[in-house]
């Protein structure tokens, strides 16, 4: 994998990373991006949750959490840096759940609804749904619940990132070719231009992690760039020095 390590257009600094320096167009604005942090939760990457319940090892989702800690300590001392949470779930009386999806969930050996030892699996408000104590989310940072594997179906994440006036996304957490593959297809079909960081992402199975990340830089960037928490850290640390000469 070759990186893309120059500046963006005039000197301007972009990331580092594959198949382009991103983002396109030349230079990381810190008020026209924001940083999410799809599906942290209990349920996805927490011992007794909806992932081994199906018999997968949450230490492969678990493993997204140092690198994702450590990039919100950076992008949260950045002002006008937004930060976006995602929740998977679904309504107590289980009213947004479609048939089908309860059907593959019940053949995988944990049926959304069910009890188990994170209380209800993907139900609102059961611990297995909430997010992982590592990534709080702070006061002032928004958290968008979903019924679905993207950010954009049935919510308002799009509305709250126009109203900021946010254009670039930067895309961490799990399930890489799932949650978060879902959530970049739809960002890129609404005009966003994406990032996804290899180490601050994760999946159930390596090889399909691997995949998803290689599909979104199919064709140029079809979908948009891959890099990762050093890079883009790294990134943010020279803006930060840039701004303040």
């Amino acid at each position: 994998m070759k990186w893309h390590r120059q500046q963006g257009q005039s000197g301007r600094i972009t990331v580092p990373s594959y198949p382009y320096s991103w983002p396109y167009d030349g230079e990381l604005v810190p008020r026209k991006t924001a940083l999410l942090v799809i599906d942290m939760q209990n349920d996805f990457c927490g011992r007794g949750g909806y992932v081994e319940r199906m018999g997968y090892d949450p230490h492969l989702t678990a493993r997204t959490i140092d690198p994702i800690r450590r990039l919100l300590e950076v992008v949260r001392s950045i002002p006008e840096f937004t930060v976006v949470f995602t929740r998977e779930g679904h309504r107590p009386d289980l009213s947004d759940l479609p048939d089908n999806k309860r059907w593959r969930s019940r053949r995988a050996g944990a049926e959304i609804g069910s009890v188990g030892p994170s209380g209800r699996i993907l139900v609102r408000d059961e611990p297995g749904w909430r997010i992982v104590t590592e990534l709080t989310p702070l006061p002032d940072e928004i958290v968008v619940d979903k019924p679905g594997k993207g950010g954009f179906f049935a919510t308002d994440l799009d509305l709250i990132l126009r109203s900021r006036g946010i254009t670039h996304l930067i895309l961490t957490g799990i399930t890489t070719d799932v949650g978060v593959h879902t959530t970049m297809r739809e960002a890129n079909d609404r005009g966003y231009e994406c990032l996804i960081l290899e180490d601050c992402t994760g999946a159930t199975d390596v090889s399909n992690h691997v995949a998803a990340l290689k599909m979104a830089t199919m064709q140029g960037g079809v979908f948009g760039a891959v890099s990762s928490s050093d890079k883009l850290i790294g990134t943010l640390l020279r803006l930060h020095l840039h701004n303040s000469n």
